[in-house]
């Protein structure tokens, strides 16, 4: 009698437990599966505002390695009354000045260009310090050819790696 009892409810409940089981499988699946929907929708959303964010970014990074460009800062800076260490500290200034303006669009960028965009503005403070010249234009002379004796143009190089990370964005 006693056992007889022991197997009725062995018989209720063994079921009753399989279809728990079952139910709880399947409800943890589904809950998965929404949450994974639903945090594939909040990258999607994210990737629509980051994105023009992210190429504003590499506009501003190209616009920046433009300005730094020598013929471009001479252009801007330079006088005709103007003497060379004038000329010298007004490009280190306008560099660095640059370099400050666009310090923020770091957080859109690789680290990696970020450290090209870094060693660029210091290769060109470095070449702009080491060149000498009588006059504002042998100064701008003397640039050029300490540049253009380098491996590779810093501001080339930064251009081809600013493209080249924007086109993986494509």
């Amino acid at each position: 009698m006693l056992m007889d009892a022991f197997l009725d409810v062995l018989k209720y409940t063994i079921p009753a437990l399989i279809v728990f089981f079952t139910v709880y499988y399947l409800f943890k699946n589904f809950l998965s599966q929404q949450y994974n929907i639903e945090a594939l929708k909040f990258r999607q959303s994210q990737n629509k505002e980051i994105l023009p964010l992210r190429l504003q970014a590499y506009e501003r990074l190209m616009m920046f390695c433009e300005r730094i460009n020598t013929d471009n800062l001479a252009y801007r800076l330079s006088s005709s009354e103007m003497m060379v260490s004038d000329l010298k500290n007004a490009m280190l200034i306008a560099i660095q000045q640059e370099f400050e303006h666009n310090a923020s669009q770091q957080v859109y960028i690789s680290d990696k260009l970020w450290e090209i965009i870094q060693l660029v503005k210091e290769q060109m403070q470095t070449v702009i310090l080491e060149s000498d010249g009588q006059s504002t234009a042998e100064l701008i002379a003397s640039v050029k050819m300490k540049l253009a004796s380098q491996k590779m143009d810093p501001i080339l190089y930064a251009k081809a790696a600013i493209r080249n990370e924007a086109q993986l964005l494509m």
